[in-house]
């Protein structure tokens, strides 16, 4: 009993100490850092401004490995929202972009769990020739007394934070320029032959009119569907999925309507409950290939011109395949490769 009375007084003891010494603490903590990256700021702030990519290298959400998202319209600029959840460590919250000045500054509200009181970080970029300065100010809720100790190490935890996640960022930006790079010695609208690997889809199967005003628009909707799904429901990295397939039988190009699958490449069959998407498997094949620069709706020439060679060669042919090789958002500026599996 005395034990008792005596650990029960020391509990009141630390609490005291604890409720006093917290009085010298602020309800909130302002800080700023200041970050660099090796990359002119039109390459860095489409990965702030945009919250599909921004979870792709920042390290709060890139170093958890049971997050899930659900991404809202729209999906980049003021107005762009997110809801991240890790239930296996209880760890869920809301991001949102409140203000977005293009290449200039960005300001983002963070709430963790049930808080009303947000976090808000306010990004500044700074153009310096082939690098970009970021000045970040960072402003923490205001905190109850039992919870105000978190202010003593809020400055600490972001700045670590930060510094992985230029480097994870620094390495996508890297892997981007690559790819950018490649787009550039790519050359359009001549033939070429390539074998193909095999491989798994998840998409879904689409029917819709094939006419110029709603095909792309269809397409660009499924596009941003199928990538929502496997990234936000299925956890899914960049790093983890290929690059968006579009299949579809090239007679039926010209047709009132039309039928295709749109997929993701997987590298193995996951557990799916949504019935809307299902799994296409592709063959290993020897392909014909063009790659089409332009509006979506004048890729028919180039189309024909893969059926003209397989005729020629007297070859018959498999489903169409259509891969962005850039981000399609307007119909008018396209970047294609089409693919045209053939054999005998």
């Amino acid at each position: 009993m005395r034990l008792l009375k005596f650990i029960i007084i020391i509990i009141l003891c630390l609490f005291g100490i604890y409720s006093i010494s917290m009085t010298f603490v602020d309800e909130s903590k302002s800080f700023v850092h200041h970050s660099e990256i090796a990359y002119p700021v039109d390459k860095v702030f489409p990965q702030f401004n945009n919250l599909q990519n921004f979870t792709a290298w920042n390290d709060f959400f890139n170093g958890k490995e049971d997050i899930s998202y659900s991404f809202f319209t729209p999906y980049e600029g003021l107005g762009s929202s997110m809801k991240f959840s890790d239930k296996k460590n209880d760890d869920f919250g809301d991001l949102f972009i409140r203000y977005s000045n293009p290449n200039r500054t960005l300001r983002y509200q963070l709430f963790e769990g049930d808080s009303n009181n947000p976090y808000l970080i306010d990004v500044k970029f700074v153009p310096a020739g082939n690098k970009t300065k970021m000045i970040w100010n960072i402003h923490t809720p205001k905190r109850s007394y039992l919870e105000r100790s978190l202010n003593l190490v809020a400055e600490d935890f972001f700045v670590e934070n930060i510094d992985k996640s230029m480097k994870n960022l620094f390495q996508l930006l890297g892997n981007k320029v690559d790819k950018d790079q490649q787009l550039a010695s790519i050359k359009y609208d001549s033939v070429m032959v390539e074998n193909r690997e095999g491989g798994i889809l998840l998409g879904v199967n689409v029917s819709t009119r094939n006419t110029k005003e709603i095909i792309f628009k269809n397409v660009l909707m499924n596009h941003n569907k199928v990538l929502n799904f496997v990234k936000s429901d299925l956890g899914k990295k960049d790093d983890e999925i290929g690059v968006p397939v579009l299949l579809t039988n090239p007679a039926n190009l010209k047709d009132k309507e039309i039928s295709y699958f749109y997929g993701v490449p997987l590298s193995k069959r996951v557990s799916v409950s949504d019935n809307n998407f299902n799994f296409q498997t592709l063959n290993a094949s020897k392909t014909y290939v063009i790659y089409f620069q332009g509006n979506y709706n004048n890729r028919i020439k180039n189309i024909q011109e893969l059926l003209k060679k397989a005729k020629k060669d007297t070859l018959r042919n498999g489903q169409l395949m259509e891969e962005f090789l850039e981000e399609p958002t307007d119909v008018q500026d396209v970047k294609l490769k089409l693919s045209l599996p053939v054999y005998r």
